[in-house]
């Protein structure tokens, strides 16, 4: 069935002009605790105590909002992860690289804004969250009894973006999207584990084989306005690289431009961008940059099997360059069971659910730039992030149908499920 498009899309912010020509000008001169011996008491904070809820980050505003993961997605609190951010502005103003690639991050995938948290998790015990912070180009764990800095891990180059935890939360693997590098931290500690070398600008990172490999896919540089498909040869080295999550060497690079040639779409820009494995991880779905759908991608066959096109939005303009940050569609996710697809319409102010054996939409349901997709606690809903609207948007897998919306901070983004000890309140609270 063909699916309309939404009527009247909400108003969204003005864009902001890019940053990539001071990127490449700045890059030509830029250089690039132990256990106790005596056991301690039992905490009486342990699994049984803790509470499951989803933080909510507020890119522009450096704060992440907490609420419930299911039911009425109720707001709990709120916590402030740029608590040192007198201390980096002045750190970023007195080094003149620093305040050049600050202010080039600012003004090009910030539109005009701070980005001070990309993505965030919680720590296996639900005492701090660590979070990446893209102005700043570091990870923090903020303690969330008291709000202050646990551990800080600056990163290489000066950005940082997407994470990952491992499956049993001991290990965070973040983007360093300047240096083509991915850090794996003891998310504890903020130790380095290791890292691995990508393609240019790692962006997503996923698990997998239960914590055996570390997916990253780089897009490459979203930032110039070369965005015409005859100059899509200028952005760059993009593929997914796939390492041992133990040592840290690559196992295999893969790059989708001839699997997408040998499919009939070389149309279809390569920059894999927001992805989800099905539960067995036999195949991945993704979308990629200035397309109005998604990808799949038979993971032992190695080889592109289908390609979904979504309805467009009449009243999203043409012009790539007023894309942001070349996304047409950003954020996906897929139901707990793997029927049904998530798929937020970025540019085109809607989100649908898709069903995964035939790949038809679901209704559109009209959303103001939404930024990312995720899927509740109870695995009913997908969970979306409106930046242009600054709220969350539950849509239910089943029926396809908006359930509720929460109003959240500025910008929000990335959307996690993490653990806090149960009867928590936040830090400026106490």
């Amino acid at each position: 069935m063909t699916a309309a498009a939404p009527s009247s899309p909400p108003v969204r912010r003005p864009r902001a002009r890019r940053y990539g020509a001071v990127a490449v000008a700045l890059a030509v001169v830029a250089v690039a605790a132990p256990a106790p011996a005596v056991a301690a008491p039992a905490d009486p904070v342990g699994p049984a105590a803790l509470e499951e809820v989803m933080f909510v980050g507020n890119n522009w505003e450096g704060t992440v909002d907490v609420i419930r993961s299911r039911g009425d997605y109720a707001r709990l609190g709120r916590v402030n992860v740029v608590p040192d951010k007198q201390q980096r502005l002045w750190e970023i103003y007195l080094n003149p690289i620093k305040l050049a690639f600050y202010l080039g991050i600012q003004q090009g995938p910030g539109e005009g804004h701070d980005q001070l948290v990309d993505d965030m998790y919680t720590t296996p015990d639900g005492t701090a969250l660590v979070a990446s912070r893209p102005s700043f180009a570091d990870v923090v764990s903020i303690d969330l009894r008291t709000g202050a800095v646990r551990w800080r891990f600056p990163v290489s180059g000066f950005r940082s973006d997407h994470m990952a935890v491992s499956p049993d939360g001991t290990r965070v693997a973040v983007s360093a999207s300047t240096s083509d590098t991915v850090h794996v931290l003891d998310i504890d500690t903020g130790k380095q584990l290791g890292s691995f070398g990508t393609g240019d600008t790692p962006h997503e990172n996923i698990f997998t084989g239960g914590g055996r490999y570390i997916w990253n896919m780089s897009i490459g540089d979203v930032n110039s306005s070369f965005d015409a498909p005859s100059q899509d040869w200028t952005k760059g080295d993009r593929k997914i690289t796939i390492a041992d999550a133990g040592t840290f060497a690559k196992v295999k690079e893969i790059d989708m431009r001839p699997r997408l040639d040998a499919y009939g779409r070389s149309d279809l820009s390569d920059a894999v961008r927001p992805a989800v494995f099905t539960p067995d991880e036999s195949r991945l779905y993704f979308q990629v940059s200035f397309f109005n759908g998604f990808v799949e991608y038979d993971v032992a066959g190695d080889r592109v099997t289908r390609v979904a096109t979504l309805p467009k939005n009449p009243n999203t303009t043409e012009d790539r360059t007023k894309w942001v940050n070349d996304s047409r569609h950003h954020g996906m996710s897929i139901s707990p069971d793997g029927a049904k697809l998530c798929v937020a319409g970025t540019m085109d102010d809607y989100t649908t659910i898709v069903d995964r054996s035939t790949l038809t939409p679901g209704p559109l349901v009209t959303a103001s730039k939404p930024y990312w997709a995720t899927v509740s606690g109870d695995g009913r809903d997908c969970v979306i992030s409106e930046s242009g609207a600054d709220q969350v948007t539950a849509i239910s897998f089943a029926t396809g149908q908006k359930v509720v919306s929460v109003p959240v901070g500025d910008h929000p983004q990335r959307v996690r499920i993490g653990h806090l000890p149960a009867g928590w309140t936040p830090p400026a609270a106490r």
